[in-house]
């Protein structure tokens, strides 16, 4: 009997009314497994009401019981990383490493989130004028929502929600539809941990769940990560709608490799930063710029490497990629490959129309390799979002930095060397959020905001860290004058000394 996923409102299951379901797939076996509930705009409407109501008591709840709360879902969700890690595998296809993996980077953002109370310390200027003091406070915004992509079905909505909620705020979560469980889940274990009902919501669904999000009066904020014209959408219609929204789009994620680098730590960190998680991950490193006389020798290190990756069902142990989420995205990653040759790339490595025995309807895409693919290409132009690596090539440091910089994605970007010069300049002079010296992936840990530059970022903000909190709250200033003791009128006795 084919699961039904329903939604999550006021801290219990609430069946789907509307009649309209999606399919999810294991990616593995092609065969559909799930049926998620796609919410109406009444269903929608009935989650963020649910959400309001429960800000009432929630928003003006202590910092130690909405830290106790988190402390105890913290270690639940501790207990049950490896059954939300089975979830994430079998509707995603990634293998079990890489979704525990993805449970653990929640978790920072969880433990972020216990110690809430250090970031929102407001501050106090006294004596400011005669009797004259200033404060600054952050109060919570009301009802936020958060909108989330397929390839990271736990770790980025935990990006959003547990900032959110230590901070005071109620939270609806719209999750792809596409891998839809492990949201449920953990709704299940928030509830467990002793979160009101209310406080977190979940709603599946498609454009018309995402858009009554957006329109909707009492939802003062949106958290967003995808695509990037989704992103830019996101922020165009939620920002006409006068909400606070961060928008994280998409990448184009360089690594420049300099002559001097340890050209095997090179290699092995491309084909881990391009093919793990199937590539499927808006850090992964899509494209790598060869200085100098090394590409040669580089591609030949990252193809050795490539040939040895075995794919393969996520759930089998020995398997080191998976499946892509869907026949219709392997299709289009595919189209990449099968025209690169066209638009002027060497296609060193194709993995177009491979297939594992035994699971042949799953949705396989062996390892790609692209090299001397000019910035023409749409191999090198689009974000692909599959296991393809374009290695473009730079007679200099500077016409590779050019050729990064020109690019309208600024997510990460890396450089490889063992000069420390160069490394610094780079970091100053690259157009991006985030930077790697010798880290091919760099996110940043849970205590720093993540986020990038250009067409990768719309909105003020970056996620989680401090501008996480100071996100989902908004400051507020006050000026207070008092009277002193000694100034009563006559008559009242405070008992303070009438000498000054």
């Amino acid at each position: 009997m084919t699961k039904i996923v329903n939604h999550w409102i006021g801290g219990k299951t609430a069946e789907g009314a509307s009649g309209t379901y999606g399919p999810v797939t294991d990616p593995a076996t092609g065969v559909v497994t799930t049926n998620v509930a796609f919410a109406s705009v009444d269903e929608v409407d009935a989650a963020v009401a649910a959400a309001k109501e429960a800000y009432l008591t929630w928003g003006q709840s202590s910092l130690a019981q909405r830290t106790s709360i988190l402390f105890k879902f913290r270690a639940l969700l501790d207990a049950h990383r490896d059954e939300i890690a089975e979830l994430i595998t079998a509707e995603h296809g990634k293998v079990h490493s890489d979704a525990l993996g993805e449970v653990a980077r929640g978790l920072e953002i969880v433990d972020l989130a216990c110690g809430i109370s250090v970031q929102l310390k407001g501050e106090l200027s006294t004596q400011v004028a005669s009797r004259v003091d200033v404060s600054s406070i952050r109060q919570p915004l009301g009802v936020v929502a958060g909108i989330t992509p397929f390839n990271f079905p736990a770790m980025v909505p935990m990006w959003m929600f547990p900032i959110a909620i230590a901070c005071g705020n109620t939270f609806v979560l719209k999750p792809s539809e596409k891998d839809p469980s492990a949201s449920i889940r953990i709704a299940e274990l928030l509830a467990e941990a002793g979160l009101p009902g209310g406080v977190f919501n979940v709603v599946h669904g498609d454009k018309v769940a995402v858009d009554r999000l957006l329109e909707h009066p009492d939802v003062k904020a949106v958290s967003f990560v995808g695509s990037t014209p989704i992103a830019r959408y996101i922020h165009t219609t939620a920002s006409a709608n006068h909400k606070r929204v961060q928008a994280l789009g998409g990448a184009k994620n360089h690594m420049l490799v300099l002559p001097d680098a340890d050209l095997d730590a090179a290699a092995d960190a491309a084909v881990s930063a391009a093919y793990g998680s199937a590539g499927e991950r808006c850090m992964a490193i899509s494209a790598v710029v060869a200085v100098g006389a090394i590409g040669d020798e580089l591609v030949e290190k990252i193809r050795e490497r490539a040939e040895k990756i075995k794919i393969g069902p996520g759930n089998d142990p020995t398997s080191e990629m998976g499946p892509l989420i869907t026949a219709v995205h392997r299709d289009k990653v595919a189209s990449y490959v099968t025209g690169a040759a066209a638009e002027g790339a060497e296609v060193v490595l194709d993995g177009t129309g491979y297939t594992v025995d035994g699971f042949e309807d799953g949705h396989w895409i062996g390892i790609s390799l692209l090299d001397k693919v000019p910035t023409s290409a749409k191999a090198y132009q689009d974000e692909i979002f599959g296991p393809v690596l374009c290695v473009l090539r730079a007679e200099t440091y500077e016409e590779g930095v050019a050729l990064i910089n020109a690019s309208p994605f600024g997510n990460g970007t890396a450089i490889f060397t063992r000069d420390g010069g160069a490394a610094r300049r780079f970091q100053l002079e690259i157009e991006a959020g985030m930077v790697g010296v010798n880290v091919p992936i760099p996110v940043p840990v849970g205590y720093h905001s993540f986020g990038g530059w250009k067409d990768s970022l719309f909105g003020d903000h970056h996620i989680y860290g401090n501008d996480g909190t100071h996100f989902y709250t908004r400051g507020k200033v006050v000026t207070t004058r008092w009277p002193d003791p000694a100034d009563a009128p006559t008559g009242v006795d405070l008992g303070f000394p009438r000498n000054h």
